[in-house]
Parts: structure tokens; sequence; C-alpha cells
């Protein structure tokens, strides 16, 4: 296969020391979705790189494409380094769980606009200056429900995934899905209104207006969440926060 170069923008996910002095790059593309990379000499005092090559960096990349399943690195700007975000332990973890999530679920070659613009937007949120909304629980499980649904995976609300009904939900089931009615709870668990509403509301707002919820309902998003994604997607995420 001839060599070519291409450009692409696209967020740095993970980076991961190689060698004395290269860099191996776990990237998600707006344009091409997960692909990995190497830059070399990225890592010596006067590299051109940089400190660009770090996890939550929004790079316009120039990268060569051979006969390894790598590609190099040969070109970088910064469209965005969220310089905040580096500065707050919150944020951090936050966005380094965000990060994980998509490394985890969203593993294709292929474009998705959609999570990479959620991506995007989450990393601005906890990049601004705020009362802490943006690193609380239900802003990172509002992000995990939206990337659940644009990777395909979102669990079904509006009523029982065992025999249609739209009333009476009091359970979710990971293997079936999605919510439950009484009749059909058997192998669920408890989803209680405030949480089924939590779920409902956060795909529908804005990843900045999460909807506040108490703890006990967060819990059990998060637990809803995880065996949805477990079942059907066979991936197991980090705990939420």
């Amino acid at each position: 296969m001839a060599s070519r170069a291409f450009k692409t923008e696209a967020i740095v996910l993970r980076s991961i020391r190689y060698g004395e002095a290269d860099r191996i790059l776990h990237l998600y593309s707006k344009t091409r979705g997960r692909i990995g990379a190497i830059a070399k000499g990225a890592r010596k005092p006067k590299s051109r790189f940089g400190g660009r090559l770090e996890p939550f960096f929004r790079l316009d990349l120039v990268l060569h494409e051979g006969r390894s399943d790598l590609l190099t690195v040969t070109g970088a700007t910064t469209v965005d380094g969220y310089p905040r975000l580096r500065s707050s332990g919150p944020a951090l973890g936050a966005g380094a769980r965000a990060c994980d999530s998509v490394l985890r679920l969203l593993d294709a070659a292929e474009p998705n606009p959609p999570a990479y613009n959620l991506l995007c937007r989450y990393l601005a949120l906890l990049d601004e200056p705020g009362d802490g909304r943006a690193t609380a629980l239900e802003t990172a499980l509002a992000f995990r429900l939206k990337l659940a649904l644009v990777a395909g995976f979102a669990p079904e609300l509006s009523s029982c995934t065992g025999c249609g009904e739209g009333e009476h939900l009091v359970g979710f089931s990971g293997a079936a899905g999605g919510v439950v009615c009484a009749g059909c709870e058997a192998g669920s668990f408890e989803l209680d209104g405030e949480a089924h509403g939590f779920m409902v509301r956060a795909l529908a707002q804005p990843l900045s207006e999460a909807p506040p919820a108490a703890p006990r309902a967060l819990r059990q998003v998060e637990r809803a969440v995880g065996e949805t994604l477990e079942h059907h997607a066979h991936v197991q995420l980090r705990a939420a926060a």
C-alpha cells in the first residue's frame, strides 16, 4: 500500500511513553474515529511537538499512513489545550474518565461526529470557571447517557422492554436494555421515579443543564448505564466519580 499523509482534528485520549523518546497516542478523530499513532522523538527536550501530545489536547494533526497499523504524527497544532481543566484535580479526574469511556466504547476507525462533539463539549465545560457543576456526578452521568446514545446503546426508557407497558415502570434490566414494569421485573433492579426522570431529562437537555438528583437515584442511574453497556456493548466502564 502506498504511503500517504492526511489531516484531521482529534482529541488525545491517552498518551503512552514508548522507547527512549517516542509516544504512542490513542486518538479520537473528528473524521476517522478511533486511531492509533506514534509521535517519534516527542519526548526529546527540543521536540517540535512540545507538550501538546498529552491527554485532553484538541489538535489539528498531520498523520502519515504507511505499512504499520500505527499512523505517524508529522505535524500537530493546538485547537484547544483546556488549560483550566489541567489545573483542577476534580476536572482532571472527570476528563480522564470521559476519555477512558470513549476509548472503551468507541473502538471503530470510522467517524462519529456526534460522539466527537460530545467529548469536545464536556472537556470545554470542565475547562470553564464555575461552581463545580461541570465536575458533579450528575454531569458525568449525563455525559455517559449521551455517549451511550451516540454509540447506539441508549437504554429504553419510554416503555417496558418486556411487554411494552408505558406505566408502572419500577425496575431496570441491563440484559433487556431498559426499564421494566411490575409484571416483568424478575431479574431487574429497582429504578425509582427520580432516577428514571433524571435519565429522560439528561438525554433531552444540554450537557450543561444536567438535572439534579439525590445520591441514591444517581447510583441507580450509574448502574443502569453500566449494566446496559456491559450486556450490549461488552464494555465495562470505570466508576463515574
